[in-house]
């Protein structure tokens, strides 16, 4: 009626756009601290619902201290909170202790974990095992970082690549700014460069 018997054009509203949140767990051993320092508050500062944690011998969550907007005062505040930067790395505890006692807060939503690690553990696979496969079933998505796959050789043959290979759906490096680009893109739905994990388990096997 308020048409005067004219046909009206619905106009719809587009879907609504909900990113899952992000769930971060960084080595900061000896090995590969330097990437660590470089990458973190790249991947981090523009991402809403982001939740860090940092992980050599224990496991430290920096969610708090990544969300300071200046670079350099978050990664500060970071280093100030660690005890264990560029120490030994012991990636089973950092997983149960995470599994344990912060899984249940921060993986809501079907959440995306990124794993940057090199894999060279100094934990038992009998304890990596488990771990591993209770964090890739309780989120969306399981992504590893591994800054060796830069390296055109690199061969799966740690025992540590090898145990936490069948529980990550990506393989992915992390050496450079169009690596962590890709990833990027990747989290957005459009991304390219994952290598395939089964791939480097049969080279292996």
């Amino acid at each position: 009626m308020r048409a005067g018997g004219d046909m009206i054009a619905l106009k719809y509203r587009k879907p609504a756009e909900i990113h899952p949140p992000i769930v971060t767990l960084w080595d900061i051993s000896g090995s590969i601290s330097q990437y660590t320092r470089i990458f973190l508050h790249a991947l981090t500062e523009n991402r809403r619902k982001v939740h860090t944690f940092l992980f050599g011998t224990r496991l430290t969550n920096v969610t708090r201290q990544l969300a300071m907007k200046d670079p350099d005062e978050a990664l500060d505040a970071c280093t100030d909170a660690v005890d264990d930067w560029s120490g030994g790395t012991r990636i089973a505890t950092a997983l149960h202790e995470f599994n344990r006692k912060w899984s249940r807060r921060v993986m809501h939503g079907g959440a995306i974990v990124l794993l940057i690690t090199d894999g060279l553990e100094r934990d038992t696979d009998e304890d990596l095992t488990p771990e591993m496969d209770r964090l890739h079933r309780s989120c969306r998505r399981l992504i590893w970082l591994n800054p060796l796959l830069r390296f055109d050789r690199f061969e799966a043959h740690a025992r540590g690549v090898r145990t936490m290979l069948p529980h990550v759906d990506e393989f992915r490096s992390v050496h450079s700014l169009e690596a962590i680009e890709d990833l990027c893109k990747a989290l957005a739905g459009d991304g390219t460069g994952a290598e395939d994990p089964q791939d480097w388990l049969k080279k292996v096997s």
